[in-house]
């Protein structure tokens, strides 16, 4: 062990010993690799950063609501009075050439501004995704090597397509620079083929010829050079006239400023007049053609025709659902899940409207049709049960009584009808420009309220804040049926809804709360078919959590027309325009009170 630590020892002894400059490149190894790894650990936390900022940007993007239904009326309407006046100011100012080309020049000036908006919006946009491009790039080597090539050949395809379209445009210049000198050529050699006629002394030589050509060229391009010298001096004493013109307007003006002022201001005034007088006429036509735009187009007799063939289809519908017992026998149970039969004629106005502008009733049966059987589905489902009942025997030798459960089928019919409201059915076949069409037409019922006056609006009072008493809240059932109904308070009235992914209409609205809240099972079905189940009590007996009904509130096939919540101290939770509170002790819901239920 000794003789091999003694023979390791020159050998370690040697190894302490080497260059110090072996280890001055180590350090500086081991300080590159530290540079560079803190130079990535930099980028990834950029990447990180910038991958971080770019989510935050589209998930505020993702959120943001669309605009609402006024603000894209508003819109609508604006553009087309834009457009309109815009047009009809451009007709105005054709007339006059110089008019004209301001407003060419103005056009220029306002495409120009969209486009640097368009630009700096989309810059704005695509900072994020820009940002962790970059430090992917700077993140990966190669990915960055590949990105620099591709820039190169991008900039190699700009300047390849510049130089192609520079060639292009000077196609024209170069042709005439070539036959410029063909010419010249040309001409020296007739006029030397002329000279060497009459003088053959000069055609024998090689060397004669080729000194008399050269001189012919020498001489025409002189001549052609000594003319674009004599244009060069045309043109500058055509500016000097210029100017010196330019000098005597501006000399008078220094003299006259005074008279050049009130002729500026006469000619202002003229031009306003002539522009607001030409103006006015366009902004009322411009107005008069969007009020127009957003009225109903079609005959009155057309639009209440074709509401009441789909009301005809609708009303054979519920006559069919109301004869399924006569028309499928022999179940022992009926189960009826029945969406509320019904249409707002505005809305299906509104969408002929928008999309045919103006229409006819037998032009539209077909589409009609269409409509009904996507709005409305009538499913008939059978299930069998398996039950129970008690039968007797007697025994006639014994004369002993045994009784037993015998089992048989019990046949129940599933009824299900399933509105799935118009505008659930009609938005999805309009263009974007219709949709906002039919919005506008919508809010405005077509400049025509009076068509359908008796449709339910949701009574006339607004909604009034109301709290629920406390003590009312301490029924279990009642406080159930609130937590419930007041999640929707706000929620716009929708013909045929039944559930939150349509909003309601009173009827589902009642159906849903009572059914979701658990106090009690009540399928889908009308106001009418829910007072068919209700035991009707008197208004003194009434207390929160029974339903109350009201009658004429538009014209319906039964006489309850309407349905809502009693929550005590006269006031009620409803699906009115939109669900809300409302006093029940209003004139209004005093006219038309019916009865008050409980289930």
């Amino acid at each position: 062990m000794r003789q091999e630590d003694e023979a390791g020892g020159p050998q370690d002894t040697g190894k302490a010993q080497e260059p110090e400059g072996s280890a001055e490149k180590a350090g500086s190894k081991k300080d590159k690799y530290q540079k560079a790894q803190a130079k990535a650990e930099h980028a990834g936390e950029k990447l990180g950063k910038a991958r971080e900022k770019l989510d935050k940007t589209e998930a505020k993007r993702a959120a943001k609501k669309p605009p609402g239904l006024a603000k894209k009326a508003v819109r609508g309407a604006r553009t087309e009075a834009w457009f309109y006046l815009h047009n009809k100011i451009h007709e105005v100012e054709h007339e006059n050439v110089g008019v004209e080309g301001a407003h060419k020049s103005e056009l220029v000036a306002e495409a120009g501004a969209r486009k640097l908006t368009r630009y700096a919006k989309r810059r704005y946009r695509e900072h994020p995704a820009r940002k962790v491009a970059k430090w992917e790039r700077k993140e990966n080597v190669g990915v960055e090597g590949a990105h620099k090539s591709e820039l190169a050949a991008e900039a190699g395809a700009r300047k390849l397509t510049r130089y192609a379209k520079r060639r292009w445009r000077e196609h024209p210049a170069r042709k005439v620079a070539k036959w410029e000198r063909k010419d010249i050529k040309a001409r020296a050699n007739v006029d030397f083929q002329k000279m060497a006629s009459e003088h053959p002394e000069l055609a024998s030589n090689p060397l004669s010829r080729v000194q008399q050509k050269w001189k012919l060229k020498r001489r025409y391009s002189k001549e052609a050079k000594a003319a674009a010298k004599q244009g060069a001096k045309a043109a500058k004493k055509t500016a000097a006239a210029s100017g010196t013109a330019t000098r005597r307007a501006a000399q008078f003006v220094t003299r006259h400023p005074v008279a050049v002022l009130v002729l500026l201001l006469l000619l202002l005034l003229c031009f306003l007049v002539s522009a607001v007088s030409s103006i006015f006429p366009t902004l009322g036509s411009g107005l008069a053609n969007a009020l127009s735009g957003t009225s109903y187009a079609s005959e009155d007799t057309d639009l209440l025709g074709v509401d009441e063939d789909y009301t005809a289809l609708e009303n054979e519908l519920a006559q069919t659902v109301a004869n399924i017992e006569s028309t499928h026998p022999g179940y022992d149970e009926y189960r009826y899940s029945v969406d509320e039969i019904g249409h707002n004629p505005y809305e299906l106005a509104s969408y002929l409207s928008a999309k045919y502008h103006v229409y006819f009733r037998e032009q539209v049966q077909d589409e009609l049709r269409e409509i009904f059987e996507a709005q409305y589905e009538l499913t008939l489902t059978e299930e069998v049960e398996i039950r129970y009942r008690t039968e007797t025997s007697t025994d006639p030798e014994t004369g002993e009584t045994t009784t037993e459960e015998v089992p048989y089928e019990y046949y129940i019919l599933n009824v299900t009808l399933t509105n799935k409201t118009l505008p659930a059915v009609i938005l999805p076949r309009l263009n974007e420009q219709q949709r906002e069409i039919y919005t506008v037409m919508q809010q405005l019922k077509g400049n025509k309220p009076y068509l359908w006056e008796g449709i339910y609006n949701g009574g006339e009072d607004t909604g009034p804040s109301y709290e629920i008493p406390g003590e009312a809240l301490d029924d279990p059932a009642f406080a159930a049926l609130m937590e419930e109904a007041t999640k929707y308070i706000g929620w716009p009235y929708v013909w045929g809804g039944s559930s939150p992914s349509t909003s309601f209409d009173c009827s589902g609205f009642v159906c849903w709360v009572y059914t979701a809240s658990g106090v009690h099972n009540l399928p889908r079905t009308t106001a009418q078919g829910i007072y068919n189940q209700c035991a009707i009590i008197s208004p003194s007996e009434a207390k929160p959590g029974d339903i109350i009904f009201f009658t004429g509130t538009y014209d319906s096939p039964g006489p309850v027309s309407h349905v809502g919540i009693y929550v005590g101290d006269g006031m009620m939770l409803h699906c009115g325009s939109p669900i809300q509170y409302a006093n029940i002790n209003s004139s209004y819901w005093q006219t038309h009170f019916y009865a008050f239920g409980r289930l």
